[in-house]
């Protein structure tokens, strides 16, 4: 007879043979800090329905060194990771291409190759997946990667080396980027550079080569950290770490332009600034009508209208996050669900999301994942 306080585990592999696979099925994969603080080991996936909101535990997927940042191809077959940690025989840390096993969602490593700069903390890919760019924070550079036909990722191609500094004494003496993102015809890549207050900005080209294009600034002493596109392409987005802010810009495809349209606050009307507080992750709903930003310490995550005529947002409410440190979040693609992933709390808290109102309802639920910072999904067929 079972202990009453034991619990039933349903592993990935006896929960695919029970659930009929659909469009709203997707395997949701955790990036995570490793080690003996965290108890984490590398990737963990578990599997969750967009229609019903039905989510197992998460189990390992793929052993790692601190998989922070997670980048999926388009396939569906091939995903992603950067590893904050020093690989033996090379310089920088490690960049990671897996390949997926579409019946249970574990990975298997395809190779890796180093990200040359120190302290790799984001990693994205180009819309038609033939190139990868890295942001090292540590290092305060960049390096962009063809993505092979296997799915391997090649050598760094091109390398780009930050220089200078901006207002803030403390985190700000030297180049600190952030985030890799590309626009939505994969013309040009930015990079959010915290150390330098500009969003740097650069053009692909083939063989996942990459050139520098200029530079567009914040409000000195914000730190810009991620960096998003509104669904329409016509504007984008970037969270100020330091200062609490969100900036929006107008975006001028053509040129590779972005022009800055206002900066606005993350804090709800009465609460003080704490540089205790830091933002983390920017997102905009599918929808196009509302944009997100967690704050950590304060725990919340800032929901703001947003307006297409002006380009303009406006701070709608702060919603609490489940946990401490709430780093990245991301909606599944439905947009109905807003997944929080809690650094310093080791868990994933489930948001159900009003579409219409940019509403983050709890539900209860929430599952344990060690040192997690990061939420990517992946469909199951």
């Amino acid at each position: 007879m079972n202990h009453p306080m034991m619990k039933l585990t349903i592993t990935l592999a006896a929960l695919a043979t029970t659930m009929t696979a659909s469009a709203a099925d997707f395997f949701v994969y955790y990036g995570c800090y490793t080690g003996d603080k965290t108890g984490s080991k590398g990737i963990y996936v578990s599997r969750f329905n967009s229609d019903n909101g039905e989510w197992s535990a998460p189990e390992l997927a793929g052993e790692t060194g601190s998989p922070s940042f997670l980048a999926v191809h388009p396939d569906g077959k091939h995903l992603y990771s950067v590893g904050e940690v020093s690989v033996p025989g090379q310089t920088g840390g490690g960049v990671t291409a897996w390949g997926i096993d579409k019946s249970s969602g574990r990975l298997s490593k395809i190779n890796e190759v180093s990200s040359v700069g120190a302290g790799p903390c984001h990693i994205n890919l180009a819309p038609d997946a033939k190139l990868a760019m890295v942001a090292n924070y540590g290092g305060g550079s960049a390096a962009s990667y063809e993505v092979k036909a296997d799915g391997s990722l090649s050598e760094a191609v091109s390398f780009h080396q930050h220089e200078g500094g901006s207002v803030n004494e403390r985190r700000q003496k030297s180049p600190h980027a952030h985030s890799a993102n590309f626009s939505p015809d994969g013309c040009f890549a930015f990079i959010a550079d915290l150390g330098l207050d500009k969003v740097m900005i650069y053009k692909t080209g083939v063989g996942g080569k990459t050139t520098s294009h200029g530079s567009v600034g914040v409000p000195p002493g914000s730190g810009p950290r991620h960096f998003a596109f509104h669904p329409n392409g016509k504007f984008a987005f970037t969270n100020g770490e330091m200062l609490l802010n969100v900036t929006s810009f107008r975006y001028d495809s053509e040129n590779g332009k972005l022009d800055p349209i206002e900066t606005v606050s993350c804090l709800p009307a009465g609460d003080e600034f704490s540089d205790k507080y830091s933002t983390a992750e920017i997102r905009v709903h599918p929808n196009g009508k509302f944009v997100y930003c967690s704050l950590r310490q304060h725990d919340t995550i800032a929901r703001f209208a947003f307006d297409e005529a002006s380009g303009k947002l406006r701070l709608v409410g702060n919603t609490k996050s489940g946990g401490n440190i709430p780093r990245n979040f991301n909606m599944d693609p439905s947009g109905k669900w807003l997944f929080a992933a809690h650094q310093n709390s080791h868990n994933v808290v489930l948001f159900k999301v009003n579409e219409e109102t940019g509403d983050l309802t709890p539900t209860g639920r929430e599952h344990k994942v060690g040192g997690c910072v990061c939420v990517r999904f992946v469909p199951v067929n």
